[in-house]
C-alpha cells in the first residue's frame, strides 16, 4: 500500500505537469452559473451550464470518462469525452485527481440509467489538492482528528456538515424570534476592566497602546443592564465568553451564550420566553417536541416542571439558608458529605455554599425541570423573592441531565447591590473579582425593574442535534496539545 508521503509525491509531480498545460493550476477567472443544487432543479436537457466543486469520483473507459462534481448544494456527474475535448483530453489524466476543485462548462444530458449529467466541452482546474481526501486515505474515523482537522471531517462526514448547519439554523432562529418580539439585538465589550457578572476565573491580557490590564469578558450582564438605566427596554446578546477554568464533555474555555434583558420583565417572563424559544427551536430542528437525547425521552410540552431547591435542601440534608457554616458543615458530615477547607485556607462560607450547590443538579431528569428557589447567597446580582430575602428571585433551568438557562428578577438596588457585590468580591479574591464602581453608578440613576436570561447556545445545540459532548457542537473546540491526554 502507498504511502501518505507517495501519494503526496505523485500529485506533486501531477502539478508539475498541470503548471505546464495550463501555467496556473489555482486561477480565479472561471465563474460558475449557480449552487449546483439549485441548478439542477428543475434539471433542463440541452441547457447549457458553468459549475464549480470538488472532484469526488474519476472514472475512465478508454476514450470517454466520468466523474463526480460536488459542492455544498449538491452533485452532478461529469461526462468526458476525447471527441469533445481533443488533446485536453489526455490532460485529464496527466493532472486531476480526486479532491482537486474544478470548473466544467457544458450541456445538461440525462443517461440511459437516469443519471443528471454535464457533458463536458470545457474544464478548468482551480485548485490542486496536494493530499489525499479522508475517503482515499482510511477515512477520518478518530474523534480526536476530527476535531483537530475539521476540514477534514466536514469533507469526509456528511453528518457532521448538518449538525453545524443546525447550529446555524438554531442561531438564526433565536434572532427571528427575538427580533419579532421587539427585542434590540447589541453588542458590549469582550474585554472588559474589571471581570464580573458571573463567577469564573477569567483571562487575562494587556492593551500595549493604554498601558491597561484587562480580561476577556466571563459575562456581558452588567453591560446590557447598564443599557436598561439607558433606556433601552428588551435587549439581547449572543456573545462569546471565556472561563480560563477545565475542560469537559459540558464545559469549554469559550462559549456562547444568549443574554435577553427586559425592563419590566421578571423571573417568572423569563420563564414563559425560554419556554417559548426552545419549544419554537424544537419545532423547527427536531420537528416536535418529542425526542431522544443520550437515550433519555425528552418531552418539551409546556409547562414545564417547577423544583425548590430549598425545599429540596432541607429535605435531603436538613439544609436551611440562614444556618451556620457550622451547622451546614456538621449536617453534610451526617449524611456522609465530606467537607473539607482547601490546602492552607480556612472553611469559608462561600467554599461550603459551592458544595451545597455541588450536590444538587437533577441530572437523572430528561424532561424540562426549572429548579426555583436558591438561596440568595448563589446570586448577588438577584432580587431576593417578597417576604422571603433568603430565597432568590431565580431559576435554572435543566434538560436532559444538563443545565441549559439561568435567569431571574434583576436587582436594582443600588445599595443593595453594593453589599453584595462587595462580599461577593471578598469571597471570590482568586478570580481576580472587584467591585465595579462604574455599574453601581450607573444603578444610582435608576434601573427600570427588569428580568434577565442567560442560555447556553452550546449546549441547547448538543439538546437539538443529539450531540453527547459540547466539542461536537464546537467548529474548532480547544485541545490539549497533540501526543497529551485530553479526557
Amino acid at each position: 500500500m502507498e504511502t501518505l508521503d507517495q501519494l503526496k509525491q505523485q500529485r506533486l509531480t501531477k502539478l508539475k505537469r498541470a503548471r505546464e498545460l495550463f501555467s496556473d493550476p489555482y486561477q480565479t477567472e472561471f465563474k460558475r452559473d449557480g449552487p449546483i443544487g439549485e441548478l439542477l432543479n428543475p434539471f433542463e436537457e440541452g441547457r447549457s451550464l458553468k459549475v464549480v466543486g470538488r472532484l469526488a469520483a474519476l472514472r475512465s473507459q478508454g476514450k470517454i470518462g466520468f466523474g463526480d462534481l460536488k459542492d455544498q448544494s449538491g452533485k452532478i456527474q461529469l461526462f468526458f469525452s476525447e471527441e469533445e475535448l481533443k488533446e485536453k483530453y489526455a490532460s485529464i489524466a496527466e493532472t486531476l485527481d480526486l479532491g482537486d476543485i474544478l470548473g466544467a462548462e457544458g450541456t445538461c444530458f440525462t443517461t440511459k440509467r437516469g443519471e443528471k449529467t454535464l457533458r463536458v466541452a470545457r474544464w478548468v482546474l482551480l485548485s490542486k489538492a496536494l493530499r489525499p481526501l479522508p475517503e482515499k486515505w482510511h477515512g477520518l474515523k478518530d474523534r480526536e482528528l476530527r476535531y483537530r482537522k475539521r476540514y477534514l471531517d466536514l469533507l469526509s462526514n456528511p453528518e457532521t456538515k448538518e449538525i453545524f448547519e443546525q447550529r446555524s439554523r438554531l442561531v438564526s432562529g433565536i434572532r427571528r424570534f427575538l427580533d419579532g418580539k421587539g427585542f434590540l439585538e447589541v453588542e458590549t465589550p469582550m474585554m472588559q476592566p474589571i471581570p464580573g457578572g458571573a463567577a469564573g476565573r477569567p483571562f487575562k491580557t494587556h492593551h500595549n497602546a493604554l498601558g491597561l490590564d484587562l480580561y476577556l469578558r466571563i459575562a456581558p450582564e452588567l453591560y446590557l443592564k447598564r443599557l436598561l438605566v439607558g433606556g433601552f427596554e428588551k435587549v439581547y446578546e449572543l456573545n462569546r465568553n471565556f472561563r480560563n477554568e477545565g475542560l469537559s464533555t459540558r464545559h469549554h474555555p469559550e462559549f456562547t451564550m444568549l443574554e435577553v434583558y427586559e425592563a419590566f420583565g421578571d423571573c417568572r417572563s423569563m420563564m414563559n420566553l425560554t419556554e417559548e424559544i426552545i419549544t419554537a427551536l424544537a419545532q423547527e430542528l427536531r420537528g416536535g417536541l418529542k425526542f431522544e437525547f443520550s437515550g433519555k425521552p425528552i418531552d418539551l410540552s409546556r409547562p414545564w416542571k417547577r423544583l425548590s431547591f430549598a425545599q429540596e435542601m432541607e429535605r435531603a440534608y436538613g439544609i436551611r439558608p440562614g444556618d451556620s457554616v457550622e451547622s451546614w458543615v456538621k449536617k453534610l458530615s451526617d449524611k456522609k458529605v465530606e467537607v473539607k477547607a482547601p490546602k492552607g485556607k480556612k472553611l469559608s462560607r462561600s467554599f461550603v455554599l459551592n458544595i451545597i450547590a455541588e450536590l444538587f443538579e437533577p441530572v437523572s431528569t430528561a424532561s424540562p425541570v426549572f429548579v426555583v428557589d436558591y438561596f440568595s447567597e448563589f446570586s448577588p446580582l438577584a432580587k431576593s423573592q417578597p417576604g422571603r430575602p433568603e430565597l432568590a428571585d431565580r431559576f435554572e433551568l435543566f434538560i436532559g441531565g444538563m443545565e441549559l438557562a439561568n435567569a431571574y428578577t434583576e436587582l436594582n438596588d443600588p445599595i443593595e447591590q453594593r453589599k453584595r457585590l462587595e462580599a461577593y468580591a471578598e469571597a471570590a479574591k482568586e478570580y481576580s473579582q472587584t467591585v465595579d464602581e462604574d455599574f453601581l453608578e450607573a444603578l444610582e440613576y435608576g434601573m427600570p425593574p427588569a428580568g434577565g436570561l442567560g442560555i447556553g447556545i452550546d449546549r441547547l445545540a448538543m439538546l437539538l442535534t443529539g450531540q453527547g459532548s459540547i466539542r461536537d457542537v464546537l467548529l474548532f473546540p480547544t485541545l490539549r496539545p497533540e501526543g497529551s491526554s485530553d479526557g
